[in-house]
């Protein structure tokens, strides 16, 4: 039976950057931090990134965990 092999987490800050002056659509920009352990939790990711937020020039809109496994056969 197949199952599932978290191999990788990044943890990504979605940052508001400014305004397209000619469409007048914001513009933002991903700051992506990798090698976060597979076990963290999300409140762990999250107060992580509260205390990067703190760090950014500008407001974070969004906070990401994208995860990358491997399917295999046992």
């Amino acid at each position: 039976m197949p199952y599932q092999d978290l191999t990788q987490s990044t943890l990504q800050l979605v940052l508001l950057t400014g305004v397209d002056p000619e469409s007048g659509d914001a513009v933002y920009k991903t700051k992506s931090f990798t090698n976060v352990k597979p076990s963290a939790t999300a409140e762990q990711l999250y107060e992580t990134a509260v205390a990067f937020e703190g760090l950014q020039q500008h407001l974070v809109t969004e906070i990401n965990r994208r995860d990358k496994s491997e399917i295999l056969l046992s």
